[in-house]
């Protein structure tokens, strides 16, 4: 169903932005693997609301439990369901939304789909359900360089806000540097620049977008399926399943487009026994299959959607009205989304490593 991502690394997340709880169920993870509750606890720490003056000012410990698939410390290679209770959850602050849709946000859609939607939050469309995603993203990240033994970083940071764009070496770049401060941008100068924009949308009751790339260095070359389930294929289906991502890139990308084949494509040459390329215009993807150099990718998210301004809009009886929209809730995405995206990308490799172990050894 449509909560279910994966082939044979497999999660399922449940649960409601203002519900008791939300949480996940990972299927697929190889047994007697080290796992501690600390471990999960520090992405999600990462990604959890209320960590600075430019993210949602919602209280959430987002303290995790695991309720099954673990014994003495070690995976059991059974299910392993994660659990984070709801603890600051006010659906009172949303009684205007029970009726009325948020212009560019879910309600609609989810309302013209069920004929019924939890209206407190979102519900499943809020980044809440995310919460999931992360506890997963770390199993999936011990899968690769644990049991598979692949020596795999991956590391996502702000790469744009708005108008402002960083600058940021893929090949070096690490988490230390990330969350060196709040807006997770690598580029000190230009990420100060960013908390102060991020800051006065939130004080207009405004939101800005931008674009979180991310780079997987130490994958090997012949991971990804042709032709429906090529690697990149699958990462853009993970990053567009995400609350607020509207664009995807590989490489290139779009920009791409500006260069001749001959400027485009990336040379050969052998080293240390395998084959490399001296540009990475490929993103580390060819023909849906990793070539063995780092894997680019970027990720476009919208400004957030709920912003504390009034508009127009209509009521479920399809009636012209206005609504401003209360609640807690961030002015941009970005800095939380980072460990968001890390973790689709490990889930994404870790399922495509058994698959590829599977079918090639």
């Amino acid at each position: 169903m449509s909560s279910t991502f994966g082939t044979l690394f497999r999660v399922s997340t449940w649960g409601e932005s203002h519900g008791p709880s939300v949480g996940v169920v990972v299927d697929g993870c190889p047994p007697r693997m080290p796992i501690s509750r600390e471990e999960l606890q520090v992405e999600l720490d990462r990604r959890r609301p209320g960590q600075s003056i430019i993210t949602t000012q919602r209280r959430e410990r987002d303290e995790v439990e695991i309720l099954s698939g673990v014994s003495d410390g070690l995976t059991l290679g059974t299910p392993i369901a994660l659990l984070v209770r709801n603890q600051d959850n006010r659906g009172g602050d949303y009684e205007d939304m029970r009726t009325k849709f948020r212009p560019s946000h879910a309600d609609y859609t989810y309302q013209a789909k069920y004929g019924i939607r939890a209206w407190q939050g979102g519900g499943r469309a809020s980044a809440r359900e995310t919460v999931g995603r992360v506890a997963a993203g770390v199993l999936a990240r011990k899968t690769l360089t644990g049991p598979l033994g692949m020596p795999i970083e991956i590391v996502a940071y702000v790469k744009q806000v708005h108008g402002m764009v960083a600058t940021v070496d893929p090949a070096t770049v690490t988490t230390a540097a990330v969350d060196a401060n709040i807006v997770r941008c690598p580029d000190a100068a230009r990420a100060a620049e960013m908390i102060t924009a991020i800051d006065e949308a939130r004080r207009a009751g405004d939101s800005l977008g931008g674009i979180v790339e991310a780079v997987a260095r130490g994958v090997p070359a012949g991971w990804g399926e042709p032709i429906f389930d090529k690697l990149d294929a699958d990462l853009a289906k993970a990053m567009l399943s995400l609350p607020a991502a509207k664009g995807f890139e590989v490489g290139s990308g779009f920009g791409g487009i500006a260069l001749t084949g001959a400027a485009h494509n990336d040379p050969f040459y052998a080293e240390g026994g395998r084959a490399r390329t001296r540009t990475n215009h490929s993103g580390g993807i060819q023909g849906g299959i990793s070539n063995g150099e780092d894997i680019l990718i970027r990720v476009a998210f919208k400004p957030t959607a709920t912003i504390l301004r009034e508009q127009a809009t209509v009521d479920d009886r399809l009636q012209d009205t206005t609504i401003k929209a209360r609640g807690r809730h961030d002015p941009c995405v970005l800095p939380r989304a980072v460990p968001i995206v890390e973790a689709m990308m490990a889930l994404v490799l870790a399922d495509h490593a058994l698959r590829q172990r599977g079918q090639c050894g």
